[in-house]
Order: C-alpha cells, then structure tokens, then sequence
C-alpha cells in the first residue's frame, strides 16, 4: 500500500480513526459513499471519521493499507503479547519481533532528525 494513502487517512482521521478502519477493512477496496449516512461506515468507524473519508473520497473506493507495524505497536502498547499480536496481523511471533523493532528504529530516526526549534539555520 502506497505510504502517501496511509499518511493522507491518518491525517484526515488522527490515529484513533485511522486503527478502527483499519481495524475493520484493512487490506480490502472499500466503496467511501458521498453520503456516509446511507452506509455503515459510521458504525464501523465513526460518525466524524466516516463523514471526513467521504469528503476526501466522495463515491469512490480506496483500497485499506494492512498497517501491520502501526497496528503491531497499538495492540503492544495496548498490553498484548507478540503471540497475540501475531494472530491478530496473521503473522509469525518473528515477525511481530521486526515490525516492532523496525517501528522502534524508525522513531530514534525521527527524534534524531527534528531539528531544535530554536536553532536558526546557518547556511
């Protein structure tokens, strides 16, 4: 799945919203109705978020990232065991171990590249 998709759906619908859809459609094309009232979107995901996906892709379909790593770190932070975890992605325990791992280097990258607000560019 495209990286742009699943930071343009978090985007539009916070963390919160992006893991109950894909918690409920990840991996499939799913149909985002103009209005989300004559659908069950909103039960599945939420009113709000229903109605945000629907003004960002009014009567078309997007296909659902699986977001195994985002999902993996939710459900660990969440208290659940790799054995759980693996289960639930339909994943090796090995798995869940990178996934985690390469989710914990991705945020040691991102805390070492955020530069200092205070720091004025000298250059």
């Amino acid at each position: 799945m495209p990286e742009d998709l699943t930071q343009e759906l978090k985007d539009t619908l916070g963390d919160d919203g992006f893991f109950r859809l894909v918690e409920v459609h990840a991996g499939v094309r799913l149909y985002i109705p103009s209005d989300p009232d004559r659908s069950e979107l909103p039960a599945a995901i939420g009113a709000d978020a229903a109605v945000r996906l629907s003004k960002m892709f009014p009567g078309g379909y997007i296909r659902v990232p699986l977001a195994r790593e985002f999902r993996a770190v939710r459900y660990h932070k969440a208290g659940a065991t790799n054995r759980e975890i693996a289960k639930r992605l339909g994943l090796t325990e090995g798995g869940v171990d990178r996934l985690l791992k390469r989710a914990r280097a991705k945020k040691l990258v991102e805390r070492k590249t955020r530069k200092d607000p205070r720091q004025i560019e000298m250059f």
